[in-house]
């Protein structure tokens, strides 16, 4: 096959960009990093410091959670040669763009063991080459449709329920997510609204963060998870997530969306739904330092086409050019697994490894265009050099696409992210570095390469 590696070997050049992400929020937090259940032992073994000062005064009132954050990705790579580009290609002259997404963060807790959050979104600017080249592409804020309307959103909005299984407690860190300051150890919680999957699975507190660690699609999340999601990343459904101690296992009943990378859900289930599981143990592969495993299962079903169908079409004569979205309805099924870890090696510095793998033979239809990725990188943080809210990171990622995926592009079909038809195969190797610095009072400013 000859199409990935034009993905590939552009990627080499592209390694070279260098982008700035600003960020206030009131309260500073990173967006992810507090999102794994409360446990005994911290993720890691550095003291997670206070967040500093923020821009605007917090409520005092713990029953009602109002922030906000503003996060300015600016990128930019330079010349390199191509042969030809093709419609899906990555621009081979000198790029630059800025995106933007702002977030209004809002919630309020009914009872004990109940609350309601709410978060309203902006996101605009522009991305390289229109998001376009790349399968791991460098900005994980873009919305990868630039014709969609840039007017506020509801980005989550969800109901939270918390059912006690035992009478400890343990203690938890206050977020966007979650406004309790306490749970049960052992519990069930119940979420049933409009929220992205990452959220809750495949997250991991050294590379889950587009806001303060890396800014990779493939980095911050397994490229071959194809969770459901519309183009912004949220889908709507329910979730089940069972806690103990050392242990959890979560289970989501999604929508998915109409079309590949598309807007709009389908809200009939019994056409189009997704299931996704993961099971999480708490417990560190060092002796004495702390760690957790993640392994995740999916399973989607929607109206996506099949490469080999798609590719049997145009030597048929049917099709002038392979194309994977002429087919009528039908409910096809598409599924993959992935392993998640992360692991304290000091005080300060922590790493964190993925592997995931897709059935390859199904459209690559909700997040990118990956069928099989293998990722790790280490994260630095600041008390080290004693800037305690400074942190840093370098990771690595190589992706790859399955044969019937291989065949389909190099007989000129198109995905909705890659598609050229004319180079050797070849996987995409990914190395992604950042410094992230607090400045001020929740602003951050954070250079990467």
């Amino acid at each position: 096959m000859k199409q990935s590696a034009q993905v590939a070997r552009r990627h080499e050049w592209l390694t070279v960009a260098f982008m700035i992400t600003i960020m206030t929020s009131a309260p500073a937090r990173a967006q992810l990093s507090d999102v794994s259940p409360p446990t005994d032992t911290s993720q890691t073994d550095q003291n997670d410091p206070p967040p500093p000062e923020s821009m605007f005064p917090r409520l005092k009132d713990t029953r009602f959670w109002l922030s906000g954050q503003a996060n300015f990705i600016f990128q930019t790579h330079p010349p390199f040669e191509a042969k030809y580009s093709g419609k899906n290609s990555l621009n081979p002259r000198y790029e630059k763009a800025t995106s933007r997404v702002l977030t209004l963060y809002t919630g309020v807790r009914l009872n004990d063991s109940t609350e309601l959050l709410l978060d309203v979104e902006e996101a605009g600017g522009a991305a390289l080459s229109t998001g376009l080249g790349l399968a791991g592409f460098t900005n994980l804020d873009i919305v990868r449709n630039p014709l969609l309307s840039k007017a506020p959103y509801v980005a989550r909005g969800m109901f939270h329920k918390v059912i006690a299984l035992s009478d400890d407690k343990v203690e938890n860190q206050r977020s966007f997510l979650s406004l309790f300051d306490q749970l049960p150890r052992r519990r069930l919680e119940i979420r049933v609204g409009k929220f992205s999957m990452v959220d809750f699975f495949d997250v991991n507190s050294v590379g889950s963060d587009t806001h303060f660690q890396f800014t990779n699609w493939t980095i911050d999340d397994n490229g071959a998870y194809d969770y459901a999601a519309d183009t912004r990343g949220y889908t709507v459904g329910a979730t089940a997530d069972y806690e103990d101690r050392n242990w959890g296992f979560r289970f989501a009943e999604t929508l998915m969306p109409k079309l590949a990378n598309g807007i709009d859900l389908v809200w009939q289930p019994w056409k189009a739904h997704a299931e996704n599981f993961e099971f999480e143990l708490r417990r560190g592969l060092i002796a004495k330092k702390s760690g957790i495993i993640r392994l995740l299962g999916y399973t989607n079903y929607a109206n996506m086409g099949i490469y080999r169908d798609a590719v049997a079409r145009f030597e048929a004569g049917i099709d002038p050019v392979p194309d994977i979205t002429a087919h009528p309805w039908r409910t096809t099924r598409k599924y993959g697994f992935g392993v998640n870890a992360e692991q304290t090696l000091t005080r300060n510095l922590a790493a964190f490894g993925r592997w995931g793998w897709d059935n390859g033979k199904t459209e690559s239809f909700a997040y990118t265009e990956v069928d099989m990725t293998i990722s790790g990188g280490l994260g630095f943080y600041g008390a080290k050099w004693h800037r305690k809210q400074d942190r840093a990171g370098v990771a690595f990622v190589t992706n790859g696409i399955k044969k019937d995926h291989q065949n389909y592009l190099t007989h000129g079909g198109y995905g909705f992210l890659i598609g050229d038809g004319a180079l050797t195969y070849g996987r995409e190797n990914i190395l992604e570095s950042y410094y992230t610095a607090h400045v001020w009072r929740g602003i951050y400013v954070a250079p990467g390469v």
